[in-house]
């Protein structure tokens, strides 16, 4: 294919994937009461399954309460006249993004599918449901861990007693469409990390020689986002170093393998 033939496939792909995004926007727009109410403004709740968690865990281990509130000190506001029309188009496509994910993963797939070997090409259905599982188990982490660690600690932060928080819509929902969706794309990571590897730009070796700066950057991230104690910061930075360790593995058996088939080519020549 020319250069031009592969621009026309990118088109096309990104035509089918903005169709299944409306789609799934649709569906979303159907349950939207469920999603703001039940999934949405969850986490504004006292009484979300996250707080009960480490407010129990700190009544254990004598570490900091801060989940331990009654309520969340903050109101959240519509201030534009079409503010909360917005936040419903919006949200719904942004679910609708995520509902869509699977059959935006199989499009990327039938995309590149063709610079692949044959025996590459048989993974597809291994790369989906993979890829698929990793993004909404990095959503779910990011809506129960990441984001109510947020709005805790950004809710009880003050400057002042004289500044009350009264929250824009647009602001708490952007905190919550953001945190979830970037956590599913971080979760991502081992996929990512092979396809560059299959590629030559990463090696295990690179992996392994700046994970000490990984470490620091994955803890440093746990410590702004939750409360000051050992335990919040670990809950949080565990999943990020165990995706970290997987991608070097599968960097090496991916080199490990490139290196074979080379070596192989190398002695059919020579034979």
């Amino acid at each position: 294919m020319s250069f031009l033939d592969h621009l026309e496939e990118l088109r096309w792909l990104l035509v089918r994937s903005s169709i299944f995004i409306l789609s799934g926007g649709v569906v979303a727009f159907i349950f939207s009461d469920f999603i703001f109410d039940k999934i949405i403004f969850a986490p504004k709740k006292s009484d979300f399954v996250t707080y009960q968690f480490f407010c129990k865990l700190a009544q254990k281990f004598n570490f900091d309460r801060s989940f331990c509130l009654q309520d969340l000190p903050f109101e959240i506001q519509n201030r534009t006249m079409d503010g909360q029309f917005s936040v419903l188009i919006w949200t719904c496509i942004s679910a609708g993004f995520i509902i869509a994910v699977p059959f935006i993963l199989w499009e990327i797939w039938k995309f590149i599918s063709p610079a692949l070997y044959k025996n590459e090409k048989k993974y597809a259905r291994l790369f989906i449901v993979v890829s698929s599982f990793l993004f909404f188990l990095g959503v779910i982490f990011g809506y129960y861990v990441i984001t109510p660690l947020s709005i805790n600690f950004l809710a009880n932060l003050q400057v002042s007693e004289i500044v009350k928080n009264q929250i824009d819509i647009n602001s708490y929902i952007g905190l919550v469409k953001t945190t979830s969706i970037a956590c599913g794309l971080v979760f991502e990571l081992p996929i990512i990390i092979y396809f560059l590897s299959v590629l030559g730009l990463v090696s295990p070796q690179f992996l392994r020689q700046y994970r000490k700066y990984a470490i620091v950057l994955i803890l440093i991230i746990a410590a702004i986002i939750t409360p000051p104690d050992v335990v919040s910061q670990i809950i949080v930075s565990i999943p990020l170093l165990i995706l970290y360790e997987v991608s070097i593995y599968i960097s090496y058996f991916v080199t490990k393998k490139k290196n074979k088939e080379i070596a192989e080519g190398k002695n059919k020549e020579v034979q």
